[in-house]
C-alpha cells in the first residue's frame, strides 16, 4: 500500500485513542456498566498453609496425635472468641508445638516410664546437651517430660502437633507468674490498709501488726509482709480448650494463664 493510501491516525492517537489493532484484552472480571472494580480473592488467608482449607484444594491430612499428657507452649496474648450464640469469651492464645520427642525413658532404663519433648529452636547449646539431642536431629531450648500409657506410641524425632487437643477438653497450665518487684503487704497480699480517719495520718497502707510482744516477743516465720512478689510457678485449674487449630499449632483457652507474653506454659489434659 502506497504511503498516500495508509489511514490517517493522528488525530485518534492525539485525542488517547487505540487503533483496533492495539487493543489490549480485558484484565479485569468487573461490571463495566456500573464502574465496579474488579474484586481480589485470596484462597488462603495469611498465616494459613497452601492447601489447608482453599476452596477447590485437598485439605491438609495430620496424623492422629499419640497419647501423650501435654505439650509445651508459648504463651501469645490474650484476645476475645465469639461463640455461636453471641457470647464473648476471653480467651488466650497458646502456640503449641510442634513439639518433638528427644527422649524415651523406659522402667527397665531410668526407673520410670515417660516421654521427653523439645520446643523451640536454640541459638547455643553445651556439648554435653547438644550430644543429647543428637538423636532427635534438633536443637532444642526449653525440654519437659510427660507422662504416657503406651511407650510403643513414640520413637525420637517424632513431631507431636496441636491436634493432641480438642475443643471443650479440660486442661491446666503451669507457667512462672509476672515478676512484680519489691511491694508492699497491700498489692502483694491484698491488705485492706488502716483506717483513713480518726487521726490516721500514714496508716493508709500499712500492713499492721506483725504479732505479740510478750510472748512469743517474736516474729512468726511465714508472717506475710512486704517482699518479692511475682515470678513463681503458678498453675491455673478449671481451664477448658475453646478452639483448636492444628494447622496453626494454636489452641485458644477460657481465661487467663499465668506468665508473660511469650513465656513458656506448660498445657496438660485433666481427666
Amino acid at each position: 500500500m502506497d504511503e498516500q493510501e495508509r489511514p490517517d491516525n493522528s488525530e485518534q492517537e492525539e485525542a488517547g485513542e487505540k487503533t483496533p489493532e492495539t487493543v489490549a484484552p480485558e484484565a479485569s472480571t468487573g461490571d463495566a456498566s456500573t464502574g465496579d472494580a474488579p474484586v481480589a480473592r485470596a484462597d488462603a488467608g495469611p498465616g494459613l498453609p497452601s492447601g489447608s482449607d482453599a476452596p477447590g484444594e485437598t485439605p491438609v491430612e495430620i496424623a492422629a496425635a499419640p497419647n501423650i499428657s501435654g505439650l509445651i507452649g508459648r504463651k501469645v496474648g490474650m484476645t476475645t472468641f465469639f461463640t455461636d450464640d453471641g457470647r464473648a469469651l476471653p480467651v488466650t492464645a497458646i502456640e503449641v508445638g510442634p513439639c518433638v520427642v528427644t527422649q524415651v525413658k523406659t522402667a527397665a532404663r531410668n526407673g520410670y516410664e515417660a516421654v521427653q519433648v523439645g520446643f523451640m529452636t536454640a541459638k547455643s547449646l553445651n556439648k554435653p546437651l547438644a550430644g543429647h539431642l543428637e538423636r532427635s536431629g534438633g536443637r532444642f531450648r526449653h525440654l519437659q517430660e510427660f507422662s504416657v500409657k503406651d511407650l510403643t506410641e513414640f520413637e525420637v524425632g517424632q513431631a507431636i502437633l496441636a491436634n493432641l487437643f480438642e475443643t471443650g477438653d479440660r486442661v491446666k497450665v503451669s507457667g512462672v507468674s509476672k515478676g512484680r518487684g519489691f511491694s508492699g503487704a497491700v498489692r502483694r497480699h491484698g491488705f485492706a490498709g488502716g483506717p483513713k480517719t480518726h487521726g490516721q495520718s500514714d496508716r493508709h497502707r500499712a500492713p499492721g501488726s506483725i504479732g505479740a510482744g510478750s510472748s512469743p516477743g517474736r516474729v512468726w516465720p511465714g508472717t506475710k509482709m512486704a517482699g518479692h512478689y511475682g515470678a513463681a510457678n503458678v498453675t491455673q485449674l478449671g481451664l477448658r480448650i475453646v478452639l483448636a487449630d492444628p494447622l496453626r499449632n494454636l489452641v485458644l483457652v477460657s481465661g487467663a494463664v499465668p506468665g508473660h507474653i511469650n513465656s513458656i506454659v506448660r498445657i496438660e489434659k485433666r481427666a
